[in-house]
């Protein structure tokens, strides 16, 4: 039989992860009932769009480049075998627009921008600077989260589009080297292996990524404790959060786009 002190520990897990999820929950629910309330902090909310895609970029660039390439690499002697290298601009395409791009650059940008937002207000939690914004009676919640959640809500896909099309690029030099295919007609196969029902699903899948990485981020950071010490545990939890909760949304994406397509 499993020791009770092993028990205990388990059920304090279970029960402070479920406390977790309630209080995060609560806090998206803030969330959307101060968004639609006065003032619009749209000046902050453009600075934070700037702030979370310039750093976050490049990054997405050298990422999305390197998987074209090492994914096409390795799958053109596969499709060798079957006659079949003529496909690849179809499965490259299909691969990287409807899976491969959208969770990588999640997970990036979940490292460099969830990080960020969660070491950024859990200093000022523990500098106190939230409190004084409370107290000189500005709304932090207002001004410091809901900029942050829509700029990370309204931003990645911009950077998913952005990172899929550096994949196809990177993709399409190493098959005008290996293949000798041109632009056009690489790009050309590309389209034409698209359909919508490979664009909408995915499109709208990040949104709810990007609303996940702000939304935890800013969680950890708001409420971050002990410390200065605090301050790191809240930028790693943030990561640590929300790439599960990343692969959970993707999940439900997949799972109920093939429950809409196969009706």
């Amino acid at each position: 039989m499993m020791p009770m002190n092993a028990v205990f520990k388990i059920i304090g897990i279970i029960k402070s992860f479920l406390l977790e999820i309630g209080e995060l929950s609560f806090f998206a629910g803030r969330f959307f009932r101060e968004s639609f309330r006065r003032p619009m902090e749209f000046k902050e909310f453009l600075r934070q769009c700037y702030n979370m895609g310039n750093r976050s970029l490049l990054l997405v660039a050298v990422t999305g480049f390197i998987i074209g390439l090492v994914f096409t690499l390795q799958s053109r002697p596969t499709l060798q075998e079957f006659g079949a290298v003529s496909w690849m601009p179809s499965m490259v395409s299909i691969s990287i627009i409807r899976e491969i791009g959208p969770i990588i650059t999640a997970l990036i940008c979940a490292g460099r921008i969830g990080s960020g937002i969660g070491a950024e207000l859990g200093s000022m939690r523990v500098t106190e600077q939230i409190d004084a914004m409370e107290v000189s009676g500005t709304n932090p919640f207002k001004y410091l989260v809901v900029t942050r959640i829509m700029a990370t809500t309204f931003m990645l896909p911009i950077l998913v589009f952005f990172g899929d099309a550096i994949s196809l690029f990177g993709s399409y030099l190493v098959e005008n080297v290996k293949g000798h295919v041109s632009f056009l007609l690489y790009f050309n196969q590309v389209f034409n292996a698209l359909e919508f029902g490979d664009l909408i699903p995915a499109t709208i899948k990040t949104f709810f990524f990007g609303f996940a990485i702000g939304l935890v981020g800013c969680f950890k950071g708001y409420y971050c404790k002990k410390g200065t010490a605090g301050v790191g545990l809240a930028a790693n939890s943030a990561v640590v959060f929300t790439s599960m909760l990343l692969f959970i949304i993707d999940f439900i994406a997949v799972f109920v786009t093939d429950i809409f397509y196969d009706l």
